[in-house]
């Protein structure tokens, strides 16, 4: 699950914020809810304008990735596929509380939504850019 990670947070860190860079000038809260004073926001407006953005960092920032995890910027545009037959392309992931959800674009017909989870997934080969599900565990023939 998408989680916030306060040890990316320290101060003097660089964060893209809606694609600008900006620096940790404070960090208060708590690690699952950090609040953090960004360089450029200064007022109370300037700063309420950037409540609830995303905040990123480059990814030589983060801590190496465990077995089975990915980047999410990683998994979209991967093709998706049943075995042998095409299902469609990753748009995006999505995090849900339970959680991470694969966005499908399929053409001609509805977005499909595939679980993270191994029920619905046989394999992701990030290299290969494909990601095999299991439409029938998907309630899809």
């Amino acid at each position: 699950m998408l989680r916030p990670r306060p040890e990316l947070l320290e101060l003097g860190t660089e964060v893209i914020v809606d694609g600008e860079a900006r620096t940790v000038e404070r960090r208060a809260g708590t690690p699952a809810r950090p609040i953090v004073r960004l360089s450029g926001a200064s007022t109370r407006d300037t700063a309420e304008a950037l409540r609830g953005r995303e905040l990123r960092v480059p990814r030589s920032a983060a801590p190496p990735l465990e077995e089975d995890e990915y980047w999410a910027e990683d998994l979209e545009g991967c093709a998706v596929v049943d075995g042998e037959r095409p299902v469609g392309t990753v748009r995006r992931l999505l995090a849900y509380p339970s959680c991470e959800i694969l966005e499908v674009e399929r053409p001609g017909a509805p977005d499909l939504l595939v679980p993270l989870v191994r029920d619905a997934i046989r394999s992701v080969d990030v290299e290969a850019r494909t990601i095999d599900v299991r439409l029938a565990f998907l309630g899809e023939d």
